[in-house]
């Protein structure tokens, strides 16, 4: 047994820790999605003032994160110049801070299941922003596969029950302002060398999303929350979901840290089917046939996305190292015959 007993443990081990962060993940954006929308919707928690709970879940963010670096010094920071910061991190701040606050919004006007169906138009938005900013390459294969998933998440949508214009607006506008953040994390900081976990980068970029909600919070919803004298701030309501929404950022950086980016795809595919049951089983949204049929649909085409980077990823890792191994071959080779050359010395001598 020994040797092998150890490694089939190992492996189990691994298997296991590997699952518990999937699980760990699912759990946690599952419980920020519904929880948010228990306290948005008006015929739940009725509290519809999503700029106000994007800003308390910044403020709470970033005095965590500030106390996690700065008093605790768990993570390190970045060294960063306040250039880089502004002309790096700020862009990204006001994007994040316009995708929470629309995405949030969403929640108001349309069921769970039928977000969770939008929020597959993430790999569209992401490719199409990649390439007009030159950083995927346009192929009519993988363009063919987008549109693919277009039709499945236009099918889902002319099946959708309590279709609502608004609220489809809001998180399509949600899921743009979103992929343009991620394409611009590659322009901005990666491309610089700079890489954020999740704590480093609510440090940074929770403060500016505050500032940036601030503005729009000042004219749209504190008039409205002026004249509610009946609302009192409910701490175990906000301090829970805020909690939530700080461990699930966490939970991001586990589980793409201990497995891989891919795995938090597959995870979230997962995810969503658990959140269209549960919104139609619990809280009882409408879901049709059409809408299903029409996820599905879209749901293949996401998985042959996440196919094709994978394929993608292995052969570029292939590539490098057979050109490591080649690299090695001709320091080899040069060595063999510099050493040939000097033994022929020596023998002449």
């Amino acid at each position: 047994m020994g040797k092998g007993g150890e490694l089939s443990e190992g492996v189990l081990r691994k298997i296991v820790l590997s699952y518990t962060y999937v699980a760990i993940w699912i759990f946690l954006s599952f419980t920020v999605i519904v929880y948010n929308k228990y306290i948005l919707d008006r015929k739940m928690y009725n509290w519809p003032y999503p700029i106000s709970l994007t800003m308390i879940h910044m403020s709470f963010c970033s005095s965590l994160a500030y106390l996690l670096v700065r008093v605790f010094k768990v993570v390190e920071p970045v060294t960063m110049s306040w250039d880089l910061y502004i002309k790096s991190v700020v862009p990204i701040g006001l994007l994040y801070s316009v995708s929470l606050w629309l995405s949030n919004s969403a929640y108001i006007y349309l069921s769970v299941s039928f977000i969770q169906m939008l929020k597959a138009l993430m790999p569209v938005a992401v490719y199409t922003i990649g390439v007009f900013f030159k950083k995927e390459t346009f192929r009519s294969e993988t363009m063919t596969n987008m549109i693919s998933i277009s039709i499945g998440v236009g099918v889902a949508a002319y099946g959708e029950a309590k279709f609502d214009t608004w609220g489809v607006v809001l998180q399509l506008g949600a899921v743009a302002f979103e992929a343009t953040r991620l394409v611009m994390i590659q322009i901005l900081l990666t491309s610089k060398g700079i890489t954020l976990n999740p704590i480093t980068s609510l440090y940074y970029v929770a403060p500016c999303c505050l500032v940036f909600l601030f503005f729009p919070w000042i004219f749209v919803e504190f008039p409205l929350l002026k004249e509610t004298s009946s609302f009192h701030f409910d701490f175990l309501i906000f301090g829970t979901n805020s909690l939530c929404a700080f461990a699930l950022n966490l939970a991001v950086f586990l589980l793409v840290g201990k497995t891989s980016a891919l795995t938090m795809n597959v995870a979230g595919v997962v995810k969503d089917w658990l959140l269209i049951a549960f919104s139609w089983s619990v809280i009882k949204d409408t879901v049709t046939p059409i809408n299903l049929f029409g996820y599905a649909l879209a749901f293949l085409g996401v998985a042959y996305y996440n196919h094709s980077k994978l394929q993608a990823l292995k052969a570029k890792d292939a590539q490098k190292k057979a050109q490591q191994a080649d690299e090695e071959s001709g320091k080899l080779l040069a060595e063999k015959e510099e050493n040939d050359g000097a033994s022929k010395n020596d023998s002449q001598n």
